[in-house]
């Protein structure tokens, strides 16, 4: 909580983007930013969850189990909802499709697994 983390490595994320739709100008800019993730809490038990780059800020805004509207980064609109067990938040957005993205929380790094279709997209964020 209230810590940054900003992406160090990236595996199969233009598979990813291209396998939700993401045009290609979008993923070509999208996978040569490095962008910083940071998770707060207020006392009403609302989640923000920041994601700055020099590209986009993004920011959602949630509480655990409860579903939401989301405009991704890249401009789909989707129902989500994101569960807390732990370390590990699973983050699952429907529209067109459904993707789901675990996030793992430890001291020395957030991993980040993105799921769609039979692609798997790994991305690392280390601490700033």
């Amino acid at each position: 909580m209230n810590r940054k983390y900003k992406l160090a490595t990236s595996e199969k994320f233009d598979e990813y983007m291209k396998a939700m739709g993401v045009g290609l100008i979008t993923r070509k800019v999208g996978a040569s930013v490095s962008p910083v993730l940071e998770l707060e809490k207020d006392d009403s038990g609302t989640y923000t969850l920041h994601s700055n780059s020099t590209f986009k800020n993004h920011a959602i805004k949630f509480k655990i189990g409860e579903e939401f509207d989301e405009e991704t980064p890249d401009g789909r609109k989707v129902k989500s909802v994101i569960t807390i067990d732990g370390d590990t938040m699973t983050h699952i957005q429907k529209g067109d499709k459904e993707t789901k993205i675990i996030r793992v929380f430890s001291d020395d790094e957030v991993k980040m697994t993105l799921t769609v279709d039979d692609i798997v997209c790994t991305r690392i964020y280390k601490p700033l």
